[in-house]
């Protein structure tokens, strides 16, 4: 079988996938903003992405590659491409019956199930330690976005306001982007790196997470192409669901959902950057009474996240036995 093939067309699929879901859901939230520019929004996060690895460490990355299951041991690479395989299956089961999930628990839980039906080590400390941070960062983004959207409505009005709020904004949002960079975005960095080291090193264990210049700037190209892709949807789910209008607002579900993000970054735990989001978006919409808040739609997104962990882990699971009976 050729494996390079193989792992190159998974990661290239991961990368858009990505950009569908995470990469739509940040510029489309940033372009809510009356009079942000189109191209700053796109920009902010493409530099982020490129960027922040190189500046602010891989840690949330080797924690996929690392610190869920044994997979530096031989047949780790193969668990390591059924548990993405999983993962990728798994959202896109969901998001066809019209529930968002959360690719990267998806990816959590399929790299710990095909390392568990593979034979390998699973690190049961440390899994536990990843859902416990992916758990807590939307609650604290939840907090921090109804404490910020009550403090928004103190803020006094004033002929320069709309500029300012415009320069508040831009900069609350290269801030979520680098947030994203160095924890949810890694998980990308994770698949790209196992990819590029199966197709310099042939089939093993997963090396040390190490993605060259040229594999970046190809990352950051096919995620950006993902985004674009699914814009307008995503755009419209953002508005339709979950509901803020003031600019103010959409700068402090900005500020929580980055808070959240970079909170879980110094842990090394990846968490869903657009879970926070979410999170931060019905902090703030709360701020101003429940009722601002299509619950509906939280319930929806509450409900398949409970499903994606336990499908990803349990289908991971048959695909690493699979492997091992090969």
């Amino acid at each position: 079988m050729g494996w390079t093939p193989a792992f190159a067309v998974v990661a290239i699929l991961f990368v858009l996938i990505s950009g569908a879901n995470d990469g739509a859901t940040l510029i489309g939230l940033g372009l809510r903003f009356p009079r942000s520019p189109g191209w700053a929004i796109a920009a902010l996060l493409m530099v982020a992405l490129f960027a922040g690895p190189y500046v602010l460490g891989v840690s949330v990355a080797r924690t996929f590659t690392e610190g869920l299951a044994g997979l530096g041991t031989s047949g780790g690479a193969t668990a390591f491409l059924a548990g993405v395989m999983t993962a990728v299956i798994v959202v896109a089961v969901l998001t066809g019956k019209g529930l968002p999930t959360s690719l990267t628990l998806a990816v959590i839980g399929g790299i710990a199930g095909a390392g568990l039906g593979a034979g390998l080590p699973v690190s049961w400390q440390g899994l536990g330690a990843v859902l416990a941070v992916g758990a807590g960062a939307p609650l604290v983004g939840l907090i921090l976005g109804h404490l910020l959207g009550t403090l928004s409505r103190r803020v006094p009005s004033y002929r320069r306001m709309p500029r300012l709020v415009l320069t508040a904004h831009l900069l609350a949002y290269a801030a979520q982007c680098v947030a994203y960079a160095v924890n949810d975005g890694q998980k990308m960095i994770a698949v790209v790196s196992v990819a590029v080291d199966v197709g310099r090193d042939g089939l093993g264990g997963v090396g040390p997470v190490e993605v060259p210049p040229v594999w970046m700037a190809v990352l950051v190209a096919l995620f950006l192409a993902g985004s674009l892709t699914s814009l307008t949807r995503v755009g419209e789910r953002l508005g339709r669901g979950l509901v803020i209008t003031r600019p103010l607002y959409i700068v402090s579900a900005e500020t929580a959902a980055t808070g959240a993000v970079l909170g879980s970054s110094i842990l090394g735990s990846p968490v869903s950057m657009t879970q926070s989001i979410t999170a931060g978006v019905v902090g703030v919409a709360a701020s101003e009474g429940a009722r601002r808040v299509r619950w509906q739609s939280v319930v929806n997104m509450g409900t398949a996240w409970l499903v994606t962990l336990p499908s990803s882990m349990a289908l991971g699971c048959l695909a690493g036995l699979a492997l091992r009976l090969l």
